[in-house]
């Protein structure tokens, strides 16, 4: 029997939990994105490209949009903070992660 509170596709904190093979358009949701910067992200290469289970079905693997976002994460860590980067999108990475640090050091 289902409490009240559980509500599908959110976990106990109230956190939306992501599907395991999202859409275009459920991923570019969850990422808080546009569905036109999923794909260019995936042209650049830093997220995996889509699966193709038939035509006009496509969909991504969630754990591996995990792995590329914690990819990116740790690069964004491993760069020289001084050194600019070439990707707009990896600066931006580069920009909160700082923001974040300071942030959170100060609490």
């Amino acid at each position: 029997m289902s409490r009240p509170d559980d509500v599908p596709g959110r976990d106990n904190d109230s956190r939306i939990v992501p599907a395991p093979y999202p859409s275009r358009r459920s991923l570019a949701r969850a990422l808080d994105m546009a569905e036109s910067t999923v794909d260019e992200m995936v042209k650049r290469g830093v997220l995996p490209p889509p699966i193709r289970l038939s035509t006009g079905c496509v969909r991504w693997c969630w754990a591996d949009i995990e792995t590329a976002l914690a990819s990116l994460k740790d690069r964004a860590k491993t760069t020289n903070a001084d050194a600019p980067s070439a990707d707009p999108y990896i600066r931006g990475v580069q920009n909160v992660s700082k923001l974040s640090e300071r942030c959170g050091g100060a609490s």
